[in-house]
């Protein structure tokens, strides 16, 4: 081996180890509702060496990276054998996405990748792209992974090759490591993204959060956030769609709107984190933001706080698609929550909250009047609370 072979090897080896170790730091003052840490908790430069790297020097004298990777993100989350897992979205330089298994001992640092990436079976349909995996332990023993498969739409044009159609793709295991592919979800909608499943059974029926849209970027007539049930996974078909989060006339969810992880079960009603998308003169802004629905009823929203919970911060802002931030994963771990999001389609984040900061937020946050005048009347009115309660 020759001595610059042997020493770039050992550079790599260092840097990358330095880098997987490194602390994280929690931000000092917060906002009352959140922390954000420093350090994104998993990025392009996690991915283990071996996935990139050709070892051989006689194969790949210069050490170069043979195999590319462009970002890590949109991933979901789970508490696994008191580990804290992430399934992320790994995107190779050639814009195909997979998915990858990381864990750490405490939520906030140290990710790690699994020795490989997760195989899936492919259906009778291949996908051409599979991405933004949502993880739920469900009530009948199965650890289910629903994501978007997405493949080229057959109708489009030779000349249009952005086209494409998306899909809910279904898989389930039991231990993180072999992965079982049950066929696509189907509804009455065209193209369906960010599917979620409920972790309990309702009548006696898989229930699940969906994302009914028209076109593969614009959702078209699609209403917002729906919800179905269907009888089994195994050929899993919603035939009724209903939605219980609308999209609505400039609000922070005016363009689409879709649900995050599977929500928590709390004493006063299942917490929702989802994701809204609005139009600005420099494109779409993704915001996050909380709601929740009756425990009897899970189409019925009971509590919506105005406004988004989380928006991109500072370098946050910065990546692919700039002004981005999205969560499909977050643990909740006794009262401690983990609020897993990824920030302009580059890289993971971890906000730490808890159950009573979060029912707090959505009990007692006045909701959206929808007019300017509505929202000077609550801060009036706060304004008022606060002079009594100084006297």
């Amino acid at each position: 081996m020759t001595s610059y072979f042997q020493e770039r090897l050992n550079k790599l080896r260092a840097r990358h180890e330095e880098f997987l170790e490194r602390p994280n730091e929690r931000e000092d003052l917060g906002n009352g509702l959140f922390f954000r840490y420093r350090n994104p908790v998993l990025t392009a430069d996690h991915v283990p060496l071996n996935w990139k790297y050709d070892f051989n020097e006689q194969a790949n004298p210069w050490l170069m990276e043979r195999i590319g990777i462009n970002a890590v993100f949109n991933a979901g989350a789970m508490l696994f054998d008191g580990r804290y897992i992430l399934v992320a979205r790994v995107e190779g330089k050639d814009r195909k996405s997979f998915f990858a298994v990381a864990e750490s001992p405490n939520g906030i640092d140290r990710f790690r990748f699994w020795d490989q990436p997760v195989v899936l079976a492919e259906n009778e349909e291949p996908d051409t792209n599979v991405y933004d995996m949502r993880l739920v332990a469900h009530e009948d023993g199965w650890i289910y992974g629903l994501f978007c498969t997405e493949r080229r739409d057959p109708g489009a044009p030779e000349g249009d090759q952005t086209a494409a159609i998306a899909q809910c793709g279904i898989v389930r295991t039991r231990d993180l490591c072999k992965w079982e592919r049950l066929p696509d979800l189907k509804t009455p909608s065209p193209q369906q993204r960010n599917v979620v499943l409920h972790p309990e059974f309702v009548n006696g029926q898989y229930a699940f959060y969906t994302r009914p849209q028209d076109g593969f970027i614009e959702a078209g007539n699609g209403g917002g956030i729906g919800f179905g049930l269907c009888a089994n996974m195994e050929q899993a078909v919603i035939t009724n769609e209903v939605i219980l989060d609308r999209k609505i006339y400039h609000t922070v969810y005016e363009a689409k709107n879709g649900l995050g992880p599977a929500p928590i079960k709390t004493a006063h009603g299942w917490l929702h984190l989802a994701h809204g998308v609005r139009n600005t003169a420099a494109g779409l802004r993704y915001t996050l933001y909380l709601f929740m629905t009756a425990l009897d009823d899970l189409s019925r929203i009971i509590h919506k706080p105005a406004g988004y919970f989380i928006a991109p911060e500072g370098e946050e802002r910065i990546g692919d698609v700039s002004n981005v931030v999205f969560s499909n994963g977050w643990i909740q771990d006794g009262d401690r929550v983990l609020v897993y999001y990824a920030s302009s389609d580059t890289r993971m984040h971890v906000a730490e909250t808890s159950v009573q900061q979060l029912v707090d937020y959505v009990l007692n946050t006045p909701e959206d009047g929808l007019t300017s005048a509505a929202s000077v009347q609550a801060i009036n009115e706060l304004i008022g609370a606060n002079a009594v309660a100084v006297h």
